[in-house]
């Protein structure tokens, strides 16, 4: 039985649902583990419009306890929160962690340079302006560093700079393997985010190739949906899993109280 841990609420604001129907849907896919990891609070606030606030910590947790209740034992429900890396970042990560018992807390990367969102659809024109290569060049660089920082449980959507289809000419593995070296090194989890099948790049986060040798640098692995309405929670499973067999893995990570487990591949 599988686990999804990326996955929102309407606190965010880009989310839609009620917990009870995102269990309900947890519940009917079969998952034996149903993870809540909304964006996180950032400072200075307001830090931007796409995110809960600080003050809005508690609601969360009721959010929270209203999926446990309604889950009933039927699915295990973790309780974690998707935090940006951002420079100087790390007191309030620490700060963030310490605020509550977290199974999880996943790291992201969904700005650069001058507070550029570079995900939100907002500003895709900025992309057509905007010089590719360098562009993955300070991506990768700072999903090294943040690799590096033992900040986090797992590492979200590793490809996301791809979202909008811009990618650099020639072979990728130049940006992928200083990466994948950081992750191996620091034993940090990463995701298979099957939010990208609808996507303009029309593929999982993230590609086929860094998977492969992400597998083959035995790094752990979890699956997740980035679900931000019912109906995604656990969409598209049956292909993110096949990709991982494909890839090489046999197991992958289980969260709880910030400790990893690994579970065997169903049909292992």
């Amino acid at each position: 039985m599988l686990a999804d841990y990326h996955t929102h609420t309407p606190l965010c604001l880009h989310a839609g649902g009620e917990p009870e129907d995102y269990l309900d849907q947890a519940i009917g896919a079969g998952l034996a583990e149903y993870g809540i990891s909304d964006h996180a609070p950032q400072s200075p606030e307001p830090f931007d419009d796409w995110r809960m606030l600080e003050e809005q910590l508690p609601e969360y947790h009721e959010w929270i306890a209203r999926a446990r209740h309604h889950a009933a034992g039927r699915v295990e429900v973790r309780s974690g929160l998707e935090c940006d890396w951002l420079p100087d970042c790390h007191k309030w990560i620490e700060h963030l962690a310490n605020s509550c018992e977290w199974d999880y807390l996943i790291g992201s990367i969904h700005y650069l340079g001058d507070k550029w969102d570079f995900d939100n659809p907002r500003w895709l024109g900025r992309w057509a302006e905007t010089d590719v290569d360098e562009i993955w060049t300070t991506y990768w660089r700072e999903y090294t560093a943040m690799a590096r920082s033992g900040l986090f449980d797992f590492l979200g959507h590793p490809d996301l700079i791809k979202k909008f289809a811009y990618t650099p000419e020639g072979d990728l593995k130049r940006f992928y393997d200083p990466v994948i070296n950081a992750i191996a090194d620091s034993g940090v989890a990463i995701e298979l985010n099957t939010a990208g099948f609808h996507k303009p790049c029309a593929e999982q986060y993230p590609s086929a190739e860094f998977l492969k040798l992400a597998a083959e640098a035995n790094i752990p692995i979890t699956l997740s949906s980035d679900a931000h309405a019912p109906g995604e929670v656990a969409r598209d499973f049956d292909k993110g899993l096949s990709l991982i067999k494909a890839a090489g893995f046999t197991r992958l990570s289980r969260f709880k109280k910030r400790i990893r487990t690994e579970v065997a591949l169903p049909g292992s």
